[in-house]
Formats: C-alpha cells, sequence, structure tokens
C-alpha cells in the first residue's frame, strides 16, 4: 500500500486521464486523415491508429485499475487482486512498440528485400526489449530490477544501431526533406524511449522508503505517461508528417 496525498492522487488521475484522451484523438486524426496521403502511404497511417487505439484502451484499463486499487489510506501495487496492474503497461508496449517501428518502414516505402530485412530485425528486438524490462519493473529487490535493466539495454542498443545505421543507408534515396525529418523522428524515438528508463530507475536511485514510496510512484507514472504520448501521439503527427512529405514529391495536391 502506497500513500498517495490527495495531490498526488489527483495528479495521476489527470495524468491517466490526458494519456487516454490523447490516444483516442490521435487515432480519430490519423484514421480522418488517410485521404490525405497517396494510397501507398496509408499503411503507416493505419499502423498508427493501431498504435494509439491500443495503448487508447491500456490507458483505460490503467484509469479503472488506478481507480479500483485506491482507498482512503492510499492505493494497493503489486501482482495481487485489486492492486494496481502495472502489467497494462508492459502489453501495452509490448505490442505498439514493434508497431511503432514497422510505422517507420511503411512510410519510407523501401525496396521489399530491404523492408523485410529491417521489419525481421527490428520486431524481435523491440519484443525482447519489453519483455526483459518487466521482471524488473514488478520486483522489489534492486539487484533484480538492475539485472533486467542492463539485459533490455542490450536490444534497445541494437535497435539504435539497425535504426541509424541500416536505416541511414536507405535515406539517401527518399524526397528532399523526408530524410532530415527521418533524423528528427530517430532523436525522437530515443528522446522519448530515454524517459522510460529514467522513470524505471527511480525506485533505486531515490533508495525507496516508506516515506519516499508515493512520491516514486507518482513521479514514475507521471514519467511512463508523458514518454507515451511523446513516443506515440507525437511519432504518428511525425510519421503522418512523412507520409504527407512523400505524397506531395510524388504530384499530390493537397486541396486542404
Amino acid at each position: 500500500m502506497v500513500s498517495l496525498s490527495n495531490g498526488q492522487w489527483s495528479t495521476l488521475y489527470n495524468v491517466f486521464s490526458f494519456g487516454l484522451i490523447s490516444m483516442l484523438a490521435c487515432t480519430v486524426y490519423t484514421l480522418v486523415s488517410q485521404h490525405r496521403v497517396l494510397p501507398k502511404y496509408r499503411n503507416a497511417l493505419v499502423l498508427s491508429s493501431m498504435v494509439t487505439f491500443i495503448a487508447a484502451y491500456h490507458y483505460f484499463r490503467i484509469f479503472n485499475s488506478f481507480n479500483e486499487s485506491s482507498a482512503a489510506d492510499g492505493v494497493t501495487i503489486g501482482t495481487a487482486k485489486g492492486a494496481f496492474n502495472e502489467a497494462y503497461r508492459y502489453v501495452d508496449w509490448i505490442l505498439t512498440v514493434p508497431l511503432l517501428l514497422v510505422e517507420v518502414i511503411a512510410v519510407l516505402s523501401l525496396a521489399k528485400a530491404a523492408a523485410s530485412s529491417l521489419i525481421g530485425r527490428l520486431v524481435p528486438a523491440s519484443a525482447a526489449m519489453i519483455a526483459l524490462g518487466y521482471p524488473g519493473e514488478i520486483s522489489t529487490v534492486n539487484s533484480t530490477k538492475v539485472l533486467f535493466g542492463v539485459l533490455s539495454t542490450i536490444p534497445f542498443l541494437y535497435i539504435l544501431y539497425v535504426l541509424f545505421v541500416e536505416l541511414g543507408k536507405s535515406l539517401e534515396r527518399q524526397p528532399e526533406g523526408v530524410a532530415a525529418t527521418v533524423g528528427r523522428l530517430r532523436l525522437l524515438l530515443i528522446a522519448t524511449w530515454g524517459v522510460y528508463p529514467i522513470s524505471y530507475l527511480l525506485p533505486i536511485v531515490n533508495k525507496v522508503t516508506a516515506d519516499t514510496a508515493a512520491s516514486s510512484f507518482t513521479n514514475r507514472q507521471i514519467g511512463y505517461t508523458i514518454a507515451d504520448v511523446l513516443a506515440k501521439c507525437v511519432f504518428g503527427l511525425t510519421i503522418f508528417k512523412i507520409a504527407r512529405l512523400k505524397s506531395a514529391a510524388e504530384g499530390m495536391k493537397d486541396d486542404h
């Protein structure tokens, strides 16, 4: 049981609500914007919509779990029945993180062999990164948290290598402005994904005690939610921008 102050409880209530509505709004926007890009790039927008829809569903579950685990004396956390369920985040991530990476490949419209090669490396690595992080997330032993944190970092570094080295080779043939936007997209990915390990390590760095458990829990959930909105909504809108740039370069006129 973590004893949250009224301010901490209401902050998390509003943060989870913000995460939910952000994901829903992005889902609707990317769906209704399909006609603004060429058909060959619409799969990327569909993937973006899938990412934010899946995230919206899990934020709905997180929101409910937070309410159900709340009581007058605090919030129950852990894996027991009625506790705040952190697993919703990891189920969300193991579905959406691979899709985020496939979005990038889809919007660049690479040659089939190159696209298949990149997807075949990025998807398993991203799934391994999330799967290895979960045991550390739910553990209350710092050494276990550090072990699985290090293990999950290995596929993360491999993903960065593929995105910056392997994918970089494909950007030279992209229309003007696309390579620069993809470059910013990769930096956004690093910046937002960098928030996750920081939030993950908060219980270790802060040496959580009974007095600091509430602030550690609150800050971790805020960090995860902000990173999710940036990594899914802002990322998806950048994918849409790339699709628009490529469509314009190939002769599509914007009537809006």
